[in-house]
């Protein structure tokens, strides 16, 4: 079976087909214009320049292209990068297709969307599986199907809902552990937490910030998604300024995004599971890359540290 991107190591020559996940333009020091590409097949991504740019690659060499590419990986500031030697488009009797190149989620969608509906079918308050069923109902088909950023964590096929089942699992075990805790509320604060991401987002393919994503950010949008809800569905309890509140104060601080900070006991172990999940998703993916008695490249989204693999 053919390595993946990511499994080629410093030094070794590469051959295959890539999908541009991002192309920016940018402009040397000489003055010439390049590209910053940003390849990916399964395994993962890297990135590569492409240097003294025609006027007509950036348009050839657009985001959601497939290419041929022939070069070496190397070392660049402690990061995997892919020096092009040669790179031309995939042709139609190359027989490749975009889901050819796709990262996707560890678990079936069919399995995860049980998974969401067995959690929603243990809520006892109503009004609060109501409004977590009816949000899921609305917005299932890009749920199973987005990712859950741009970058950083989850950020492939299906990741939004792997990311929300894996937090259900750890919100499950925490309510069982604490029992005060209300886990109708944690639950539904874990579906409906990140799901404005289904209008923040492009969708799964080359993923970009929708106008709506730009301007007003997912945690407005599921806000306002929740007053919808609430009002066609007529309830007006209590719930459902605690599950707009959820959503608001999830990131935990407002340098982190959050317009509130959590103020009640379910927001704030929120929090903790949306982070404990990403750190480890972040975690996993970088440490299979990295052989036991090296260090990982070195992670933004965790203070830019380099994380150790032991050898035993």
């Amino acid at each position: 079976m053919a390595k993946g991107i990511i499994q080629h190591d410093p030094g070794e020559q590469v051959d295959l087909f890539l999908l541009i996940k991002s192309s920016v333009r940018g402009l040397a020091s000489n003055g010439k214009p390049f590209l910053t590409l940003i390849l990916q097949d399964q395994s993962g991504e890297i990135e590569a320049k492409l240097w003294d740019v025609k006027q007509d690659d950036e348009a050839v060499y657009s985001p959601q292209s497939i290419v041929r590419i022939a070069g070496e990986v190397h070392l660049y500031r402690g990061r995997n990068q892919l020096k092009i030697r040669n790179i031309r488009s995939a042709q139609p009797h190359e027989n490749v297709s975009v889901g050819d190149f796709l990262e996707t989620a560890p678990l079936e969608k069919d399995v995860m969307m049980d998974k969401l509906t067995q959690y929603i079918f243990e809520m006892k308050n109503s009004n609060i599986q109501r409004i977590t069923r009816f949000l899921v109902k609305k917005h299932a088909d890009a749920f199973m199907e987005y990712p859950a950023a741009t970058k950083n964590h989850h950020e492939f096929v299906s990741g939004l809902a792997y990311h929300v089942v894996s937090m259900l699992d750890l919100a499950k075990s925490i309510s069982a552990q604490y029992p005060s805790l209300d886990s109708d509320l944690l639950y539904s604060g874990v579906i409906l937490h990140d799901l404005g991401k289904v209008i923040e987002l492009s969708g799964p393919v080359a993923t970009t910030y929708t106008v709506e994503g730009n301007l007003l950010g997912h945690i407005t949008i599921m806000v306002n998604e929740i007053a919808k809800a609430a009002e066609e569905l007529d309830i007006h309890g209590e719930e459902v300024v605690i599950l707009q509140h959820m959503v608001l104060s999830h990131h935990g601080k407002a340098e982190w995004g959050s317009p509130k900070p959590p103020m009640i006991k379910e927001a704030e172990i929120l929090h903790y599971i949306d982070n404990l999940d990403a750190k480890m998703n972040m975690l996993d993916r970088a440490m299979e890359r990295v052989k036991p008695g090296e260090f990982s490249e070195r992670i933004f989204a965790l203070e830019n540290r380099s994380f150790y693999k032991p050898s035993f």
